[in-house]
C-alpha cells in the first residue's frame, strides 16, 4: 500500500496557511473574549470542569474523567486547569482550540493542493473554513470540534500521501531510508484517526468509511484484496483499539460499554424521521457555509467523487469525501429525538471548503480564475466576526440565566467552609464552573463522579450535604429534580431558600445533620 513517495510531505504553501491562520484565530479568540463569550456556551463550561475535576474533586482520580464525553480532550487540559486562571478564563482550552484551527486549516491546503497541484486553489479552500465565522467562534471557545477537525484533516492528509502515489516501478526498489519512512505510515495514520476517535464521536464513522475506501483504492489498483485488507488494517488497528479502550472504560466506570441516551429529553420533530433528520443536517449544514459556497463546495465533492469513480489512476480522490460521515452522527441524534443544534454541523465546513477548493481547480486553464472566484464568494458570504452567525447566537441562549444563578451562589455564602453542595454535574456543569469565579472548587460540590458517596447521599442526602441545588425546568428536571417528585422524602430535613433561572437551592436544617453510617 505504500510507495517510496508514501511520505512525501506538503509545500510550504499549507505551512505558511496555518501560520496565518493561527494569527487569525488569536485575533478572533482575543475579540470574543473580549465580547464575554468565550465561555458563554454551557458545553464550554462543561469541558473546563470535567478537565479540572480529574484532580479538583472529593474523590480526585482517572474514573473523573467521565465516559460520556470523550477523554481526549480534557486529559489535553487536565492539567492546565489546575492553574485557576485558565480554569476561570478557559485560556489554556483556548490556546489548543487556537492550534487545532491553524493544523486544520493548513491540512486542508495540503488536501487540496495535494488532489489538484494548485496553490490558488490550497489558498482558496483553507479561506472558505478559516474565514467561517461559526468555525472562528468555536476555535475561540474550549469546544473540542476544532481537536476533532484537525486530526481528521490530518488523517486523511496522512492517507492520501500513502495511497496517492503512483506504484514505484518493481525493478527500482525504494531506498532504504524511503522504506523506512513509508513502513512507519500506518503507525502514524493510525494514530491520528484514533486520536481523532478519542476526540468526538463523528470520527468513528469518518475512520470506518476512510478505512474501507483504502481498501477499495488498493484493489482497484491490483493489489489482491487480502493484501489490501492486511495494508489497512496496520491502520485499523490503532483507532479500533482506541475505541475498545475506551469501552472497557466506561464500562469499568459507569457499567456501560456505551452511553448513547438518558442525556437528553427527546424533542426534536424529526424524531422517528430519517429523512426530516437528514433535512436538518442539510438546513444547518446551509445556515452555515452560504448558499452559494455550499453548492459550490458539493459540486468540488461531485468531481471528487466522478474522478475516483472513473477514473482508476485517481481513486484517491474519494478518500476526502470520508470527511461527509461526520454527518452521521448529528443524522442519528436528530433520528433519537435529540434537540436541534446547528454547533453539530459545524465540522461539515471542512469537506464544504475541501470541495470549493477542488471546484476551483477543475478547470485547468483557468485555476487562477477559480481561486479568486471562491475567495470573491467567501470575502461575500461570510463575515468572520459576525455576531449574528448561528453558532455565535446558539452559545448565547443560556446567557440571560448568568445572573439569576450568581444571586443562587451568593445565598450559598462564602466558600472554603467544607460545607458540601450535592448537584448533578450532568445538568448543572456549567454552573459548577461559573462558581469559580466567586471562589468555590469542584470539590465544595458532591455529584455523580463521586462513586459510592453520590449513590448513598441519593438514598440520605442530609448525611453528606449540606445544600442541595436541583435544576428544575431545563429537559424536565434533572435527576435529583426526579428523584424529589418519585420520592417526596428526598428533601426531608432541607428549606427551599432560593431559586433562580430554572435552578432551586434547599438548604439542610440546623440540628437536622447526622453523621453517616460506617
Amino acid at each position: 500500500m505504500t510507495h517510496p513517495r508514501a511520505l512525501r510531505g506538503p509545500s510550504a504553501v499549507p505551512f505558511a496557511i496555518s501560520w496565518a491562520a493561527a494569527l487569525v484565530g488569536a485575533i478572533a479568540a482575543w475579540h470574543y473574549h473580549g465580547l464575554g463569550l468565550t465561555l458563554s456556551h454551557y458545553d464550554a463550561r462543561g469541558h473546563l470542569i470535567v478537565a479540572r475535576r480529574i484532580f479538583d474533586s472529593i474523590t480526585p482520580g482517572w474514573q473523573q474523567i467521565g465516559a460520556v464525553w470523550l477523554p481526549l480532550p480534557h486529559l489535553l487540559n487536565a492539567i492546565p486547569v489546575q492553574v485557576d486562571f485558565f480554569y476561570r478564563t478557559g485560556a489554556s482550552a483556548v490556546a489548543i482550540s487556537i492550534a487545532a484551527f491553524a493544523v486544520a486549516t493548513g491540512a486542508i491546503a495540503w488536501i487540496v493542493l495535494s488532489l489538484t497541484g494548485s496553490s490558488g486553489a490550497a489558498i482558496a479552500a483553507a479561506s472558505v473554513f478559516a474565514l467561517n465565522p461559526n468555525v472562528l467562534y468555536l476555535q475561540s471557545t474550549p469546544m473540542t470540534e476544532p481537536l476533532l477537525i484537525a486530526l481528521l484533516t490530518v488523517a486523511i492528509g496522512l492517507l492520501l500521501a500513502m495511497v496517492g502515489a503512483e506504484p514505484a516501478p518493481p525493478a527500482a526498489p525504494a531506498p532504504p531510508v524511503a522504506a523506512g519512512r513509508a513502513s512507519s505510515a500506518p503507525a502514524v495514520t493510525g494514530c491520528a484517526f484514533a486520536l481523532a476517535c478519542l476526540t468526538r464521536y463523528e470520527a468513528w464513522p469518518v475512520t470506518a468509511v476512510a478505512i474501507a475506501t483504502t481498501t477499495w483504492i488498493d484493489w482497484r489498483g491490483g493489489r489482491r484484496f487480502a493484501d489490501a485488507c492486511r495494508g489497512t488494517g496496520l491502520i485499523a488497528i490503532y483507532p479500533a483499539l482506541a475505541i475498545a479502550g475506551f469501552a472497557i472504560f466506561s464500562r469499568v466506570v459507569i457499567g456501560q460499554w456505551f452511553v448513547s441516551g438518558d442525556f437528553f429529553v427527546p424533542e426534536n420533530k424529526a424524531l422517528g424521521d430519517s429523512m426530516m433528520a437528514l433535512k436538518e443536517v442539510g438546513w444547518g449544514v446551509q445556515m452555515l457555509g452560504g448558499r452559494l459556497l455550499v453548492l459550490i463546495g458539493a459540486a468540488g465533492a461531485a468531481v471528487l467523487a466522478a474522478r475516483g469513480f472513473f477514473r482508476r489512476r485517481s481513486s484517491s480522490a474519494i478518500l476526502p469525501l470520508a470527511l461527509l460521515a461526520m454527518a452521521a452522527i448529528p443524522w442519528a441524534a436528530f433520528v433519537e429525538g435529540h434537540p436541534f443544534r446547528i454547533r453539530y454541523m459545524v465540522p461539515l465546513v471542512a469537506i464544504e471548503a475541501i470541495g470549493a477548493g477542488i471546484a476551483a481547480a477543475s478547470w485547468r486553464r483557468a485555476r487562477l480564475v477559480g481561486s479568486l472566484v471562491v475567495l470573491a464568494l467567501a470575502a461575500y458570504e461570510l463575515r468572520p466576526l459576525d455576531r449574528s452567525a448561528p453558532m455565535v447566537i446558539e452559545a448565547q441562549w443560556d446567557r440571560p440565566n448568568l445572573a439569576a444563578r450568581t444571586r443562587v451562589t451568593d445565598c450559598v455564602g462564602q466558600p472554603g467552609t467544607g460545607r458540601k453542595i450535592m448537584a448533578s454535574m450532568g445538568s448543572l456543569g456549567h454552573y459548577m464552573q461559573e462558581a469559580s469565579e466567586s471562589g468555590f472548587s469542584i470539590r465544595d460540590f458532591l455529584h455523580e463522579g463521586n462513586g459510592d458517596i453520590w449513590l448513598a447521599a441519593l438514598d440520605v442526602p442530609r448525611y453528606y450535604a449540606d445544600w442541595i441545588l436541583i435544576e428544575e425546568k431545563a429537559e424536565g428536571g434533572d435527576m435529583l429534580a426526579r428523584r424529589a417528585r418519585e420520592r417526596p422524602s428526598f428533601l426531608d430535613g432541607y428549606t427551599r431558600v432560593c431559586e433562580g433561572a430554572g435552578m432551586a437551592l434547599y438548604k439542610r436544617d440546623e440540628g437536622k445533620g447526622q453523621r453517616a453510617p460506617e
